[in-house]
């Protein structure tokens, strides 16, 4: 089997509130393999939106490591998280979090344009197209329905092919067909593109089709579950 992608390592993470001290997480650990696809599950108000934030290096926890491809996040200052965002890790928001003075185009453009990539026209060109938005380049979002800004949010994800996808309740603002599209391209470009793939959700049957399923229940990971297909893959 390859190195982990990500090891996360004793991550815990407490806030100060009016009657002390709140622990959100408590001492988490598990590793993140290439092109995995991991379900991270719970109760609302578990933590998992944290630790989502956490991996990203967005929110620093009060202790732990993770290590991302070697290096460790919280050693590194802002400047340096914010660089190591930018060339591996991809995002999708269930609000979508599209910039709505720039065209569909221009919005996946962005972070190749952010990386100097000299083909940021042609690259986002084609992963419109791949995501069926083809015909839709020239269109800000709010003349895009919710699945088309979703499928612009996804396009933007891969389009620097990441090595790790994060998503936050990514169809959580959908109705169920649109989100089942949605959901059926990110499985599909998760393959094709190779990224490891880490979404918080409360959607059974989405955290059943990935590969392993962390359940978090107040702030512990009290259950990481592999798909039996899953074993094989993994080892081959």
């Amino acid at each position: 089997m390859s190195e982990p992608l990500i090891d996360v390592q004793g991550i815990s993470k407490q806030v100060a509130d009016s009657t002390g001290t709140l622990t959100i997480l408590d001492d988490i650990a598990f590793q993140l393999w290439p092109r995995e696809s991991v379900a991270i599950v719970g109760a609302s108000g578990s933590g998992k939106s944290t630790l989502l934030a956490i991996l990203a290096g967005l929110d620093v926890p009060s202790a732990g490591t993770v290590m991302v491809g070697g290096s460790d996040l919280f050693r590194l200052d802002e400047d340096a998280r914010a660089a190591l965002r930018s060339r591996q890790m991809g995002f999708v928001f269930q609000s979508f979090q599209l910039l709505g003075n720039l065209t569909a185009l221009e919005n996946v453009m962005l972070p190749l344009e952010l990386l100097g990539r000299g083909d940021a026209r042609v690259a986002a060109t084609e992963m419109l197209r791949r995501v069926g938005l083809g015909e839709r380049l020239g269109h800000y979002p709010k003349l895009l329905s919710g699945g088309e800004q979703q499928r612009v949010a996804l396009a933007r994800a891969f389009v620097v092919r990441p090595a790790l996808l994060l998503a936050d309740e990514p169809t959580g603002s959908l109705d169920f067909a649109t989100g089942e599209t949605v959901m059926a391209l990110m499985f599909e470009l998760n393959r094709e593109v190779g990224t490891t793939l880490v979404l918080v959700t409360h959607d059974d049957a989405i955290a059943a089709r990935c590969d392993r399923q962390l359940c978090i229940e107040a702030g512990r990971l009290v259950r990481s579950e592999l798909r039996q297909a899953a074993i094989g893959e993994m080892a081959a």
